[in-house]
């Protein structure tokens, strides 16, 4: 696990934003409307997963086996409003009900291909169960932490630096402006007069903050080896024209906090987890593959793992 998932945490953030925001759209619209005490929501009543929702030919169908259904099918769902997905998932129970009825009435089930896809699906299945309750709902908060902690510790400190710029067209613009700054001319007040960065115009050419990587690399080179207050004594050029940066300021850059990245840090204790399992399983069982190519092969796989 690296700390690069940052970016990703913080787009979470910003959906879970947005959909609270439109969640109080209709409030705002409706400004000359006296305000309202919100009517407190009602206590969903528990399900009895035994309760019988449907009788296909004499056999019940409860709330558990509608449950599974709407888990299983939930992505064919996604497109229907929620007060429709479970008609939807009861008529599609209903239908595979009856299809497999049919099929053990015309003999299917004896099929030798169909017996071994059922066999796999079976021991698919416990693989899976195997894994929520024997790796998943093992890991206790304390590892995840311990992970995170980790991670930290075995990462590089990197700096972070925030600069400014102006980009221009030609070299020998730039090269002028580098003359002016030498005269002493304000690098501010250049930039909004001469950069082509519409961004920049307004705020002396400023980039904010930002670490290696996150910039073309020509510029980025130039910048991170810059003095803080200092400028650039050649023109930089990139895809984008020729640039002359100044450096602001330089700090060592913070990691995420452990809320942040919680979630990718319990995933990182999941996989190893499972894999320390997969490995003592294997390394218990009988394994043998009589064709050499195929067995070297997967040896190849799994020693990557």
């Amino acid at each position: 696990m690296t700390l690069s998932f940052r970016r990703a945490s913080l787009a979470s953030l910003g959906l879970a934003f947005g959909l609270s925001a439109l969640s109080l759209s209709p409030v705002m619209a409706q400004e000359t409307a006296p305000a309202q005490p919100a009517a407190p929501a009602a206590a969903a009543k528990p399900v009895d997963p035994n309760a019988v929702v449907a009788t296909i030919n004499g056999q019940p169908l409860t709330e558990a086996d509608l449950g599974l259904a709407e888990g299983e099918l939930s992505q064919q769902f996604q497109q229907l409003p929620p007060e429709q997905r479970r008609a939807a998932a009861l008529s599609a129970a209903i239908e595979i009900r009856v299809m497999a009825a049919q099929a053990v009435a015309t003999g299917l089930d004896k099929d030798a291909d169909f017996q071994r896809r059922m066999a796999f699906l079976q021991q698919r299945a416990l693989h899976g169960e195997m894994v929520e309750k024997g790796v998943v709902n093992k890991v206790t908060d304390a590892e995840t932490r311990a992970r995170y902690d980790q991670e930290i510790a075995n990462t590089p400190p990197v700096n972070e630096v925030h600069a400014r710029h102006i980009l221009v067209k030609t070299k020998e613009e730039a090269e002028a402006i580098i003359k002016q700054l030498d005269g002493g001319a304000d690098f501010q007040k250049l930039a909004n007069e001469h950069t082509s960065d519409p961004s920049g115009k307004s705020n002396g050419g400023d980039l904010g903050w930002f670490g290696p990587g996150q910039m073309v690399p020509e510029f980025d080179k130039a910048a991170f080896a810059l003095e803080v207050g200092k400028y650039t004594k050649e023109p930089v050029q990139s895809q984008f024209g020729w640039h002359v940066i100044k450096l602001e300021d330089k700090r060592a850059k913070q990691p995420p906090a452990f809320e942040e990245v919680k979630d990718q840090a319990k995933q990182a204790v999941i996989r190893d987890k499972y894999f320390a399992l997969v490995k003592q399983l294997r390394a218990d069982a009988k394994v043998e593959i009589p064709d050499a190519n195929l067995k070297k092969a997967v040896e190849t796989i799994e020693s990557g793992k």
